[in-house]
């Protein structure tokens, strides 16, 4: 079993930034892919970025120029750092781990309000 707990959510205010972490425990041997997704209300999940265990990094377009994910494979973490953050940005995000085509993982998910 595997375990991913994410730390770093919270409230701010447009134009601020915020640093999420996640941190994974277990049965590890190799994470193939690690990133971040989220929801927002009454919305589908949707991916945010993932990084490859060689460094690969991926982002959907809404968020590119403005977060940037980074990778720790020696200690099983991945962490996204947000800025410029907008309203929009507001959900729950989600930290993921993907060892496989059949075996992966959730965090519980933190919440990220972007707010006046």
């Amino acid at each position: 079993q595997v375990q991913l707990v994410e730390s770093g959510g919270g409230l701010v205010q447009p134009g601020g930034s915020l640093r999420l972490s996640c941190a994974a425990s277990g049965s590890i041997f190799s994470i193939y892919i690690m990133g971040w997704y989220r929801q927002a209300p009454g919305k589908q999940r949707e991916l945010v970025a993932f990084i490859s265990s060689s460094g690969g990094t991926h982002y959907v377009d809404s968020v590119k120029g403005r977060f940037t994910i980074s990778r720790d494979n020696a200690k099983n973490t991945v962490a996204l750092q947000m800025n410029s953050l907008k309203p929009e940005d507001t959900a729950v995000y989600y930290c993921h781990a993907r060892f496989s085509a059949t075996r992966e993982y959730w965090g519980q998910g933190t919440q990220v309000t972007v707010s006046s």
